[in-house]
């Protein structure tokens, strides 16, 4: 019985550990976006710096930033069966106001997964720390007023590739952070393959049969039996009388 159920608790563990190493691949595959975003967003800063572009050049510019600043909201409420990834723990609500424009959630709680006795590993990175590090509009706001810059005839004196460096070096760090955790969790993954493995030989040794064995008892009574019988047929002749009963 106590076999039996670690491997109850062993099935559980690989099941948390095989879904939080999902949620933690779909994670960092969402900010792998986000990265290229903000490298795009810094190639068109830069391209837009330089002094010899146009008004529509600078409003191409300007567009291009408010169309990725639009897939930067639809990234930051991507999803992993139906939970929104970077709501914290309030995975049902959409973290991005699509129609504010704002990164709007706020939840800085941990999502954790228990991979092992005393092992838990937290799965999810906190979207507040990605798309809102600053508590004031983050992300977002650091490519609206680069658009808004572009679109304007007397541009402003911000640092906008300082910002974006100050936003891609804050993410390369939560990334780094989650990369430690994935290799953290295929380690559990294959330490709970290797104590499956041992628990359920150790259950073998307990519940099964040496079949050699068992097959030679067999064989031995079957033996016994058949010399019974054929005693026993000596013994008993029928007679014709027998028959005729």
């Amino acid at each position: 019985m106590f076999y039996r159920s670690s491997l109850n608790e062993i099935d559980q563990y690989k099941r948390n550990a095989d879904d939080g190493l999902s949620w933690m691949t779909t994670t960092d595959e969402a900010l792998d976006e986000v990265t290229s975003v903000l490298q795009r967003v810094r190639e068109l800063t830069l391209q837009g710096s330089n002094g010899t572009n146009s008004e529509t050049d600078r409003n191409a510019i300007a567009e291009e930033i408010s169309q990725l600043k639009e897939h930067l909201g639809e990234i930051s409420n991507s999803q992993i069966g139906g939970k929104y990834i970077f709501a914290g723990t309030d995975v049902k609500t959409p973290p991005y106001d699509a129609s504010a424009k704002q990164f709007t959630n706020a939840n800085n709680e941990k999502l954790e997964l228990v991979v092992g006795q005393n092992n838990t590993v937290q799965i999810n990175v906190k979207g507040i720390d990605i798309f809102n590090n600053d508590g004031a509009g983050g992300i977002f706001k650091v490519l609206s007023d680069i658009e808004s810059d572009f679109r304007s005839a007397t541009p402003g004196s911000t640092d906008h590739i300082a910002q974006l460096d100050g936003q891609m070096d804050n993410l390369l760090r939560h990334r780094s952070e989650l990369g430690a955790r994935m290799n953290r969790m295929e380690l559990s993954i294959s330490r709970i393959d290797g104590l499956e493995v041992s628990t359920t030989r150790l259950l073998s040794g307990e519940e099964d049969v040496d079949m050699a064995e068992v097959i030679t008892n067999l064989k031995t009574q079957e033996n016994v039996q058949r010399a019974a019988l054929s005693v026993g047929a000596r013994i008993i002749q029928p007679s014709l009388v027998d028959f005729l009963r």
